[in-house]
């Protein structure tokens, strides 16, 4: 990534001009770290999930408030996200050298990251909201949504960035990051 002159001659981008070096890393590497990332949710759910019902005094998986779980989880992870990628990259980021910014390279607030958190949430609900009305299997709604997780990764390919489609409307970019010294 290039960096932008500084000072009062110096061109400053706007917000819709795009610096042409944010290419983003290539799909593969993107789609692992999106995998990854979701293993280590796996720990954010755990350990959420027991604070929420261990404080809410929940017996079992089928309590009424299994809704309120539900949400407090929803914010949970918009605040992981938020918090990570105002700081540039979450750990799954930082592993596969990813990192967020925004159309003009630099790095994105707090306010930006949970904009790109509500936008990232296309992943999975047009598909869930098209399986709400009819009664599934497991393995069939499985199938829905891994279909609709590859298209929607695919059309990736048809952005002039190679952008995900939810970066483009939250006005953020994955760049190429360099690995950190070890």
């Amino acid at each position: 990534m290039t960096v932008q002159p500084s000072g009062p001659d110096s061109p400053v981008p706007g917000p819709d001009s795009i610096v042409p070096d944010l290419i983003a890393p290539r799909l593969t590497r993107r789609m692992a770290c999106w995998v990854y990332e979701g293993m280590l949710l796996f720990a954010v759910v755990f350990v959420a999930g027991w604070l929420f019902s261990t404080l809410g005094q929940m017996r079992d998986a089928m309590d009424s408030r299994r809704a309120l779980l539900q949400a407090f989880l929803f914010v949970v992870f918009g605040i992981y996200f938020a918090w990570f990628w105002a700081k540039g990259q979450t750990l799954a980021m930082k592993t596969w050298n990813i990192r967020v910014v925004d159309r003009a390279g630099r790095p994105i607030s707090q306010r930006r990251g949970l904009w790109r958190y509500v936008c990232s949430w296309l992943w999975f609900l047009p598909p869930l909201a098209l399986l709400a009305p009819w009664k599934l299997t497991g393995s069939e709604t499985v199938v829905i949504l891994l279909g609709w997780v590859a298209a929607w990764a695919l059309l990736s390919r048809l952005h002039p960035l190679g952008q995900f489609w939810h970066d483009e409307l939250a006005g953020t970019r994955l760049v190429h990051s360099t690995p950190l010294s070890r």
